[in-house]
C-alpha cells in the first residue's frame, strides 16, 4: 500500500494538546489519526450497507402489500404477545 500525506489546517493550541494527549497513551498523533480514518472509514461503509439493507426491506414489504400479502393487526399483536410472554418466561427462569 502507497502513502500519501493528509496535510491540513488546526488551531496551534489543539495541535499540542492532542500531540500531548497521544504521547500519553503512547501513541503518535498521526497513529491516531490513521486509526480515527479507518473506523471513520468503516462506520460509513457499514452505515451504507445498512441503509441499502432497510431501503430492500422496507420495498419487499410495499411489494408484498401490493400482493395482498398482509396479516391482520390481530395476529400480528397475539404474535407478540407470546413472545414476550416467553421472553419473561425465560427471564424468570433464570432469577
Amino acid at each position: 500500500m502507497s502513502e500519501t500525506t493528509f496535510t491540513f489546517r488546526v488551531d496551534e493550541a489543539l495541535k499540542q494538546q492532542f500531540a500531548q494527549v497521544a504521547k500519553g497513551h503512547d501513541r503518535s498523533g498521526a497513529q491516531l489519526l490513521r486509526e480515527f480514518m479507518r473506523d471513520y472509514v468503516l462506520s460509513q461503509q457499514q452505515a451504507a450497507e445498512y441503509d441499502s439493507w432497510f431501503r430492500l426491506q422496507v420495498q419487499a414489504g410495499i411489494a408484498a402489500a401490493n400482493a395482498g400479502e398482509l396479516m391482520p393487526a390481530t395476529e400480528v399483536e397475539g404474535r407478540f404477545a407470546a413472545r414476550r410472554s416467553a421472553t419473561r418466561s425465560r427471564i424468570n427462569a433464570g432469577k
